[in-house]
């Protein structure tokens, strides 16, 4: 099965796992969707993910993280996306809900938060928005 769009669909994955209450959820593997996971687990938006092997090809678990019974993820969302691409300089970061959600980009020193990408003073591409 081929997609057009691997990072949007892994997005749709976990807010329809959300929608859902699962505790986990799985999508095919690739380096960006495990660099954005590791985003997503340094800021504390999700529990952790492992690698798994499904029907003969890698997958990642990923542990969705919950408190009090509500998601922690709230919003996730695509920004830049195949047939729009958006990109921004350091200057013009986003902010997302004033500091409490995150916005990652693919920069030139790798895939990072916001706030990681204003403190090595690096624009790029928008990739989605956590709340």
């Amino acid at each position: 099965m081929s997609f057009s769009d691997p990072l949007g669909d892994m997005l749709t994955r976990i807010r329809n796992a959300i929608m859902r209450s699962r505790t986990s959820v799985t999508t095919p593997a690739s380096n960006l969707r495990g660099r954005v996971l590791d985003v997503l687990a340094d800021e504390g938006f999700i529990r952790g993910y492992s690698e798994t092997q499904v029907d003969g090809f890698r997958a990642f678990d990923i542990e969705l993280k919950y408190f009090e019974g509500e998601a922690v993820i709230r919003d996730i969302k695509r920004v830049s996306k195949p047939g729009r691409r958006v990109y921004s300089s350091v200057k013009t970061l986003p902010q997302i809900r004033n500091g409490l959600g995150i916005a990652i980009l693919s920069t030139p020193k790798g895939v990072m938060s916001d706030a990681a990408a204003r403190e090595h003073n690096v624009g790029g591409e928008v990739l989605c928005q956590v709340s």
